[in-house]
């Protein structure tokens, strides 16, 4: 465990190696709850505003209430004060507080959980690996960021034993979906192609920036379902997240891909306007 990791729970700073969360909290028993990942820079987290907003979506979808975001705030304000962290990660969880063995609830107090640490900056590259598993885009929590990841932890596993930075899924129908905390793109004849919602992904904050943002800038990026043969076909593949911002695949299982232009230029987009526009 990472010891310059700092903690808050529930309104008070604790050490990354101190119990802070009850045995019997629904999150811990049967992953009750949600989160967000924001990126930090220069001591500052990034696009806090559209990470609130999910996180209200992904607690309103598990039908839980609403999280108090003052809490929250209190809790980012406290890990992300002293020493500014250079490049790190912010993580905030609501739970559904504490609740019995099973799956039912009772109405209790939610759970807040912050935390913030350093972390080393992206590669400049990476590779993906396609897994045997599927995403389900009809299960009841598609979309939502809860915290029950087991599966990613699975999936992540199997990219890293073949060399890979990251996992990518298709759904049940055999198209393209995500990565297990990123979301994929495709150039196609010189276009961006990402996969839509309704491939069963999670909607990640960075990949709604890249589509809005390099839309502004000129370059036309398009929704649509992809088979999963588009990662033998395409010409460029990138992956986004919240702490690998825009990311060059440079290979894809055993195939080698160029950076090609079309990516260095989102990649470029993207740098230019996030330092422009830290709650965009």
């Amino acid at each position: 465990m990472s010891t310059d990791v700092r903690v808050w729970v529930n309104g008070q700073r604790v050490g990354p190696e101190e119990p802070a969360i009850a045995a019997l909290d629904h999150g811990v028993t049967v992953g009750d709850g949600v989160f967000e990942t924001a990126k930090v820079a220069d001591g500052a987290g990034f696009a806090l505003t559209r990470h609130a907003r999910r996180l209200d979506r992904s607690l309103a979808g598990l039908g839980l209430p609403p999280a108090d975001h003052t809490v929250i705030r209190k809790g980012i304000d406290d890990v992300l004060s002293g020493a500014p962290i250079a490049f790190g990660r912010l993580r905030y969880s609501v739970t559904g507080g504490a609740g019995p063995l099973g799956s039912d609830r009772e109405n209790s107090a939610l759970t807040y959980i912050v935390t913030a640490g350093p972390q080393p900056l992206p590669p400049a590259s990476g590779k993906v690996v396609v897994v045997p598993w599927t995403r389900n885009e009809r299960s009841a929590t598609v979309g939502l960021k809860t915290t029950s990841y087991a599966e990613n932890v699975v999936a992540l596993a199997y990219a890293k034993e073949r060399g890979g930075l990251e996992a990518i899924f298709a759904n049940t129908r055999g198209e393209l979906c995500e990565g297990t905390g990123s979301n994929v793109f495709v150039v196609l004849d010189g276009e961006i192609v990402t996969p839509p919602v309704e491939a069963g992904l999670l909607p990640g904050i960075t990949r709604e920036l890249v589509i809005e943002w390099c839309r502004e800038e000129g370059v036309p990026v398009r929704e649509e379902a992809l088979p999963m043969s588009v990662l033998s076909e395409a010409e460029e593949v990138f992956i986004t997240s919240s702490t690998k911002d825009v990311l060059p695949v440079h290979a894809v299982d055993d195939r080698t891909l160029a950076i090609g232009p079309v990516t260095t230029l989102a990649g470029e987009i993207f740098a230019r306007l996030s330092r422009e526009r830290n709650d965009p």
